[in-house]
């Protein structure tokens, strides 16, 4: 098929938006990294009064993202298409959905796949008996939960109202701020706008600074362990030099030969450690505990999605729920703008269909064949990973994890790739965002200048690195995540513009027209 994307290379950037993130960023994290002590308790400290105290409004949104796509994709606009009649998809739905997945899942799927369910057999919530069978069947449910349906609606939910804007309103700025122009009008181009794009851009930064946070420390110890080497500086220095050069390498060549292609590495790699462990490890076992996982989940979605925990006061719902709500939300500014961005002749209902369904079954998968076999080492007393949980870094555990796998001297190195990978393949998208963004003027069928996102690429390697040397990435952490209380609202004001442009458009959503409105009538907005 005849790709129509093509390089904005005459674009200027948009200095008010990019110096005043830059500036943002460096008054928040230089600070937290040169008073390490104080800025990581200051910053736990506000970390833990907002994961206890807004757990309530954390809860409702993620259930409210997840209730209001179904209900979108099943109403009457549900037909509505992200661009012309006449516009096609420019990539074919495996590649968009594998674009899609790749680009929100990365690193963290590899981490938290194989050590999360351990963690919680002996961590489980409400009431039920730590080390316990039913905590293991609770275990082999959580991680499917928490990385399934409600995260997935959390990234997807910007999408809707910036690819509507720039497919359909033809609006030729790629930017959150752009997407609110339905409620806010011209004031989305003021200070308002501005100050709500210099927050998305922070939260992307703070996203990525967790991810290297992750990975870094996680590749390096397996590179470690293979080569039999000691955890260095210079190695975590090494390796994130190589995460920087892959990505600046997919984001010079653009979305169609350097982004996908990525992807498509990704993709392979994580089918063939997929099948590996599924087949290789207690296959059977693994089958069962995801059927059984599926009935629990179904069981108990709406307990677990709005459970506060408000009596015992566990600290379980903060410390998992609530945590992995806010981070979803800190990164559904990246996936929100890169999916709208490559959602261009699909309908809201294909979108929602795709990225709910599809999206989460990847997750569920990958907890579900991983996970299922750290259970399996502990429940059979294989591994005490209960233990060594309490004892070592998570990079350690997982290690331990792999070593118990036939062929772990070939399983290592492929898995250290994948991770390498697959954190490059996130970073490039957020590069590729970010350029975006801080592009004065950008339609739906142009990509952002090539030289933007490798500076940008630059940009978040430095950033990483100055926090990695110091050992300030913790505090940053925690700070990133906390961006996604006031992207609640923001985000809440694209829904309500997506809602009346809609309105506008075709008609109200009870009353079906006489003659349907062509989306080719619609007037761009001005």
């Amino acid at each position: 098929m005849k790709q129509t994307n093509t390089s904005c290379k005459s674009a200027a950037i948009d200095k008010t938006l990019m110096i005043p993130s830059l500036i943002v960023t460096l008054l928040i994290s230089i600070p937290l990294v040169v008073f390490q002590e104080q800025g990581t308790k200051m910053v736990t400290m506000i970390f833990n009064g907002f994961t206890f105290n807004f757990k309530w409004l954390f809860l409702i949104y993620g259930f409210f993202c997840v209730t209001f796509i179904i209900w979108l994709s099943f109403s009457k606009w549900g037909k509505v298409k992200f661009g012309a009649p006449e516009d096609k998809p420019e990539y074919s739905t495996y590649k968009w959905i594998a674009m899609m997945f790749c680009a929100g899942i990365g690193i963290s799927l590899a981490r938290w796949a194989f050590f999360e369910p351990a963690a919680y057999i002996g961590n489980p919530p409400m009431g039920i008996v730590p080390n316990s069978s039913e905590a293991a069947e609770w275990a082999g449910m959580l991680g499917q939960f928490h990385w399934g349906l409600t995260p997935w609606s959390i990234y997807a939910l910007p999408a809707f109202p910036i690819a509507y804007a720039i497919h359909v309103k033809k609006l030729s700025a790629l930017r959150f701020s752009t997407a609110c122009k339905g409620i806010l009008g011209k004031k989305a181009d003021g200070i308002i706008g501005k100050i709500i794009d210099v927050l998305v851009i922070f939260g992307m930064i703070g996203g990525i600074g967790t991810s290297l946070g992750l990975a870094v420390p996680l590749v390096s110890a397996l590179i470690a362990h293979f080569m039999g080497l000691s955890q260095s500086v210079f190695l975590q220095m090494a390796v994130l030099l190589a995460f920087v050069g892959i990505t600046c390498i997919s984001v010079f060549f653009g979305l169609q030969k350097g982004i996908a292609k990525l992807y498509d590495i990704k993709t392979y790699l994580a089918y063939f450690l997929l099948v590996f462990v599924l087949i290789a490890g207690p296959t059977i076992f693994i089958l069962n505990t995801w059927v059984n996982s599926i009935g629990l989940m179904v069981q108990n979605f709406i307990r677990l999605s709005l459970f506060t925990d408000p009596i015992s006061h566990t600290g379980f719902t903060e410390s998992w729920t609530v945590f992995y709500w806010s981070w979803w939300i800190s990164y559904s500014p990246m996936m929100g703008l890169f999916v709208a961005k490559i959602s261009k002749g699909r309908t809201i209902r294909e979108l929602a269909i795709c990225e709910l369904t599809f999206a989460s079954l990847g997750n569920w998968m990958f907890f579900a064949v991983w996970g299922g076999y750290s259970i399996n080492l502990q429940v059979n007393n294989i591994l005490n990973l209960t233990q060594l949980i309490k004892e070592l870094p998570p990079e350690q555990t997982i290690v331990a994890i792999l070593n118990t796998l036939p062929l772990e001297w070939l399983i290592i190195p492929v898995y250290a790739i994948l991770c390498l990978v697959f954190l490059s393949g996130t970073i490039s998208s957020s590069a590729y965002t970010l350029a975006s963004q801080v592009q004065k003027k950008i339609s739906g069928d142009e990509e952002p200048r090539s030289i933007i996102s490798v500076t940008w690429t630059i940009l978040l390697g430095i950033y990483a690195a100055g926090l990695l040397l110091t050992g300030g990435i913790t505090s940053v952490q925690l700070s990133s995540v906390m961006l996604g209380f006031p992207l609640i609202f923001i985000t809440i004001i694209m829904v309500m513009s997506l809602m009346k442009w809609l309105h506008e458009d075709y008609g109200p959503i009870l009353k079906t027209p006489k003659i349907a409105l062509d989306p080719k009538d619609i007037k761009p907005v001005k």
